[in-house]
């Protein structure tokens, strides 16, 4: 018997995008992106990431304009966004200067996603911050959120297929 997996849907934080041109994360965010252009991953991408892009190099800008709505979905914001955002900063999971950082777990946490991928060491992939992001998730209602890096998602039976 074949057992089929369901298509894994997969946040992106801005550091993802602007990996792709990034000496150290270059490869791995670079595949990830194909595996979603592939449809091996469904994509999602927030109203933060679209902001941060403002800012990026013209040629990060355009990795997110070869996608159509059905390979990366753009997210909206909205009030149980928010309020998930100011529940991590209330409780001081990340620095309140870094807002935006929780506002990518809690665009994740609201919309369902399977994983939030993040090069964002320092602030949500590490084992304290998702604890206790995960925590407020139970406390609110939400159910857990997978955080990795790029890394754990591009290894394994699909890829070959690059």
């Amino acid at each position: 018997m074949i057992l089929k997996i369901q298509k894994k849907l997969v946040y992106l934080d801005t550091s993802v995008i602007g990996g792709c041109f990034d000496e150290g994360f270059s490869e791995e965010s670079s595949k990830l992106m194909e595996m979603i252009r592939l449809g091996v991953y469904a994509g999602m991408i927030s109203p933060i990431s679209l902001r941060e892009l403002e800012r990026a190099p013209r040629n990060v800008q355009e990795i997110i304009e070869e996608f159509d709505d059905d390979e990366l979905i753009r997210l909206v914001d909205s009030e149980p966004v928010d309020t998930l955002t100011r529940a991590y900063l209330n409780a001081e999971i990340v620095p309140k200067k870094y807002s935006d950082d929780a506002g990518h777990i809690a665009f994740a946490t609201v919309h369902a996603a399977d994983v939030l991928v993040s090069w964002n060491f320092k602030h949500i992939v590490n084992l304290r911050s998702i604890e206790a992001f995960n925590a407020i998730n139970d406390r609110m209602g939400y159910r857990h959120l997978e955080i990795r890096s790029p890394k754990e998602l591009i290894y394994g039976k699909d890829e070959e297929k690059l």
